[in-house]
């Protein structure tokens, strides 16, 4: 039955391809599962593959693209699957596509980035030989519920993990560091970044600063963002790991998350037997994921995109942005299903600390003019004498083909556009920009 499921799945790809409908990256495994609810287990049942799997609210396709860069570089063959399709059914695709007609799988490594709330569901699937956990934010409230609510679905599911299952930790992030509880005998590695990128201070949209173990609020001998740095609970001494991996030979992308993303990949490379100079070639070679620092060349222009979907991601690309010396921005704000339908969450975005650093601010999507109000708002916050209509620098559009060609319209030939868009509008931006449809 697998062989007649992998020859229709690759065609429905083919086709889809074809006709521009998509890449094909999750109806071929979403119809596999539906008439084979083993599909993937049945796939992977008699395959020496090493599988790889990487979950977390920021970072995933990022830190896939960075372990996969340095695999190929040191002539392993490996797949991923699409950014995006990162539920059962693209797991599925994923597998159905890269097999051969006689549903065998001929690679050495497959990459699986996970969507966090659907990991105790893959585990169930699949026996992960290693499984990265980067970080939890409060991201899509209205589907996945507060931080602790994943952390106890995460904890259950990763009792029943398996000895042969080597497991990456965040070491910076509480909720993430405390998981070893009740893991015995499974092997963990930590990483974290170093203490140089100290903020000071806990941000406003931090969202863990409690003890996962006692509930006690956490005390920071040093924060990075949000609720990651090096933490401690003086009531029931719950702490960060001591023997954790801070410092990557390369760092191939911008801004203190992507720090994060290259050291869990170099950690893992590392636990793989790949040694420094190896490492440091590969990522040397790294290109960014789609709409992930991804830099885009329109008529003589350039445009970089950077995925802002939760309160943490925007706050750390108006850093890293704003560190790059941007002078002009798209934001452009939707309330898919994907983005979450509550866009409450922009308020917990520091803007202020930004605002007068951008001399264009262009604005577009669906939720256009919350996003409006918001900066208006962040303006007049931040030059009290200035009233909230009269934010000369902001231009609001709601049909974002038209928007685009403003804001290019504003820069230079030796300037940079950056989009800081949420998950569906930035697959809006790449397909107007680059006449493609990712999913």
């Amino acid at each position: 039955m697998n062989i007649l499921l992998v020859l229709f799945g690759k065609l429905l790809s083919t086709i889809s391809r074809f006709f521009n409908l998509g890449s094909g990256s999750t109806w071929p495994g979403h119809l596999a599962l539906l008439i084979n609810k083993n599909f993937i287990k049945d796939l992977l049942k008699n395959s020496k593959i090493k599988v790889i799997l990487v979950t977390g609210t920021n970072g995933k396709t990022t830190t896939g693209k960075l372990i996969q860069t340095v695999l190929e570089k040191s002539g392993k063959k490996v797949f991923q699957n699409a950014s995006g399709a990162n539920l059962l059914n693209g797991i599925a695709s994923s597998l159905l596509l890269h097999s051969s007609i006689l549903d065998k799988i001929n690679y050495d490594y497959a990459i699986f980035e996970i969507d966090e709330n659907i990991l105790p569901f893959i585990l169930k699937e699949i026996t992960p030989d290693y499984l990265i956990l980067l970080n939890l934010f409060r991201d899509q409230l209205d589907r996945y519920g507060e931080v602790n609510t994943i952390t106890k679905k995460w904890q259950k599911a990763l009792s029943k993990l398996s000895k042969n299952t080597t497991l990456i930790l965040n070491a910076d992030d509480p909720q993430i560091a405390s998981l070893r509880r009740h893991l015995e005998g499974v092997n963990i590695k930590f990483f974290g970044i170093d203490s140089k990128n100290n903020t000071e201070k806990t941000q406003h949209a931090s969202d863990s600063i409690y003890c996962p173990n006692c509930g006690e609020k956490l005390t920071y001998i040093s924060t990075y963002f949000s609720h990651l740095g090096d933490w401690i609970c003086k009531k029931c001494h719950n702490k960060h790991p001591q023997e954790t991996f801070t410092s990557s030979p390369f760092y191939p992308l911008s801004g203190v998350y992507n720090q994060y993303n290259t050291n869990a990949a170099v950690l893992l490379a590392q636990a793989l037997g790949f040694d420094k100079e190896k490492i440091t070639a590969s990522l040397k070679g790294f290109k960014p994921a789609f709409g992930r620092q991804e830099i885009l060349d329109i008529e003589g222009k350039k445009a970089q995109i950077f995925l802002s979907k939760n309160p943490t991601s925007f706050n750390e690309s108006l850093r890293t942005i704003a560190s790059l010396n941007a002078k002009t921005i798209l934001i452009v704000l939707n309330d898919r299903i994907p983005d979450g339908r509550d866009v409450s969450w922009i308020w917990d975005v520091e803007f202020e600390n930004y605002v007068d650093s951008f001399e264009h601010i262009i604005i577009s999507g669906e939720r256009c003019y919350d996003m409006a109000l918001r900066i208006k708002y962040a303006n007049s916050l931040k030059n009290q004498k200035i009233a909230i209509g009269q934010f000369n620098n902001l231009t609001i559009e709601d049909d974002l083909r038209k928007t685009i060609k403003i804001s290019l319209s504003k820069i230079d030939t030796k300037q940079t556009l950056y989009i800081l868009p949420t998950y569906s509008a930035m697959l809006e931006v790449r397909k107007i920009l680059t006449n493609k449809k990712i999913l």
